[in-house]
């Protein structure tokens, strides 16, 4: 099976953060990422190179991401997909 490959995390990671950051539902989610996503954010806008530990965080979160929506990671390219899987 295909996973999520990084850069795709990351520009996942990165939307979820832009427009969800202020929805009462990702609060948590947001507040316990609170490095892992803007990491993403930077990375997916070629702001910042990736490091070990850069990627670290943001495998985390994206593996927070999945499991708060009871998701197996089937190679997602979106987060539209992410999240009609988790509906």
């Amino acid at each position: 099976m295909q996973k999520t490959s990084f850069r795709d995390k990351c520009e996942i990671l990165s939307e979820l953060w832009m427009d969800y950051r202020d929805d009462p539902d990702f609060k948590d989610f947001i507040e316990y990422n609170d490095l892992g996503l803007p990491l993403a954010y930077t990375i997916a806008n070629g702001i910042v190179d990736s490091s070990s530990i850069s990627e670290r965080y943001v495998e985390e979160a994206f593996d927070v991401l999945l499991a708060g929506l009871n998701l197996e990671d089937k190679g997602f390219e979106t987060l539209t997909e992410v999240l009609e899987a988790g509906e």
